[in-house]
């Protein structure tokens, strides 16, 4: 009878074992199919993050003849002031948030005015009060300005920025006549042909 009982137990043991395995796996199954990982919005492809802080983010397009792909980090207005303050003047910034911008040509380019070849490079800004520098440099793959060396610099050179509408989100633009950094009340367009 002990026998008997210790089976009946094991047995359904098992069974409730087997039935939250499969609760677990249907939840599961429902939740990635319910969110993709990829989200297109037109040029711009923001990855399955949105819940961070600064949701990494690409952009692509065609500029002149080039393909161009920028993969960045997005961080948010949220109510502070962002030139001169939380991205301070004179000083290389990432031009995003967590890993450096990169930013790939898949032919040589004419960044205004001046040659830049194929390739991909981690994307600097120095912004000022006026003109901004806007660098291309070599080692792309690097986390945030902390390893910038200006020895690696492929290309610098100088833009104005422009007021703007209120864009809570970094965002880039791939066009026709170049990219634009878009970010709280300001725009940077770079020509490239």
């Amino acid at each position: 009878m002990q026998n008997q009982l210790r089976f009946v137990l094991a047995l359904a043991f098992a069974g409730l074992g087997a039935l939250a395995t499969s609760a677990a796996q249907a939840q599961f199954q429902a939740q990635t199919q319910a969110q993709p990982k990829v989200k297109p919005i037109g040029a711009i492809v923001a990855s399955d993050n949105q819940g961070k802080p600064s949701p990494a983010a690409t952009a692509t397009g065609k500029a002149g003849s080039a393909n161009v792909a920028i993969k960045y980090s997005s961080p948010a207005v949220k109510g502070r002031r962002i030139w001169g303050e939380l991205v301070p003047y004179n000083q290389v910034w990432r031009a995003g948030a967590n890993e450096a911008t990169t930013v790939s040509f898949d032919k040589s380019v004419t960044v205004e005015g001046k040659q830049l070849p194929a390739g991909t490079y981690a994307f600097f800004v120095i912004p000022t009060e006026q003109a901004w520098t806007v660098i291309f440099n070599k080692h792309a793959k690097q986390w945030g300005a902390f390893d910038y060396d200006d020895r690696h610099d492929a290309l610098r050179v100088t833009v104005t920025p422009r007021k703007a509408a209120m864009m809570e989100r970094l965002t880039y633009t791939v066009t026709s006549p170049g990219v634009v950094l878009r970010w709280e009340n300001m725009e940077l367009p770079i020509a490239v042909r």
